[in-house]
């Protein structure tokens, strides 16, 4: 028989803590919310300050600035990069920098030049704004093309012989070119991008006349590419500038274009092989419908171990 001490003690004894109640499940991280890009843009030839956003590629892009000044996309042939100038060193490629001022060269007048083929090559170099016209980069000092003051680097190239080019890449355009024979003159059909001159009226009423903003040097920038969509990347390394312009220029020798966006993509592509034969392999599938000649392939492929040894 217990004791009353004995009785008296348990009662005294603290009830046991009951077990914690379980800690809600924690709500999962919010995913990163991608920032809002805005870009600045102008027509070249004059204009008031649009701002445009939500495009991913160049066509959408093209759609955008089309909106914002109430014009068909149809007339914008190029851009350039914060400069209002037809200045080919700041064509916009297939990267913008995030902080960068866009001006769209709109269609100007229209023009047809006879020319003959006395060489084999007319001296030009074609790029393509891709989104169906394919317009003049360069000419060669002291070519075929030099020679005729009235073609201009950033005229579009709309027609041959009356057949017209629109909506043709400009691989397929410079093809067209070389195999046009010798001695023979033909037409081209040429639109010049429309001058600020051209405005003079107009900015009399009151719109401004484009001046070159202020801009800073990002780290990052908007990758357009041509199938899927666009991706905010790090600005290019110093070994993918040097790769991208080597591989430029051997694009302009053997095919007569320039694009760099093509150029970064085969850079790109090289990164994941680790010999000739794969990285041919690759560019067949990725690249299929330009048909590169083997010896091109490996031109590319020495330019590029070659501008990887030379940035270390």
């Amino acid at each position: 028989m217990e004791s009353t001490a004995a009785q008296e003690t348990r009662g005294a004894e603290a009830p046991r803590p009951s077990a914690p109640p379980p800690s809600p499940a924690e709500p999962p991280a919010a995913p990163r919310a991608r920032p809002r890009l805005v870009f600045r843009t102008q027509l070249a030839h004059g204009s008031p300050t649009g701002k445009i956003e939500g495009f991913t590629n160049v066509r959408e892009l093209y759609a955008k600035i089309a909106e914002a000044f109430g014009i068909a996309p149809t007339e914008i042939l190029f851009c350039t990069l914060n400069s209002h100038k037809v200045d080919m060193q700041k064509l916009l490629g297939g990267q913008i920098g995030l902080e960068d001022f866009i001006f769209a060269h709109v269609r100007g007048e229209t023009k047809e030049v006879e020319v003959t083929k006395t060489e084999d090559a007319l001296g030009l170099t074609i790029t393509d704004n891709g989104a169906g016209y394919a317009f003049i980069k360069r000419i060669k000092e002291g070519s075929i093309i030099n020679r005729i003051q009235a073609v201009c680097v950033g005229d579009s190239i709309e027609a041959i012989n009356d057949h017209s080019i629109v909506g043709c890449r400009h691989y397929e355009v410079a093809k067209m070119l070389r195999e046009l024979p010798k001695s023979q003159p033909f037409t081209l059909r040429l639109v010049q991008p429309k001058r600020a001159f051209d405005m003079i009226a107009q900015r009399s009423r009151g719109s401004k006349c484009p001046m070159e903003p202020k801009v800073t040097s990002g780290r990052e920038t908007l990758r357009l590419r041509s199938g899927g969509s666009a991706s905010v990347e790090e600005v290019p390394s110093k070994f993918e500038e040097e790769a991208s312009r080597r591989v430029d220029d051997l694009l302009e020798s053997y095919m007569g274009i320039r694009d760099p966006e093509l150029a970064s993509t085969m850079v790109d592509t090289s990164k994941k092989t680790l010999s000739v034969q794969e990285f041919a392999h690759r560019l067949d599938s990725v690249l299929g419908e330009f048909a590169f000649p083997d010896e091109f392939v490996v031109e590319v492929w020495a330019a590029i171990g070659e501008a990887r040894e030379a940035c270390g």
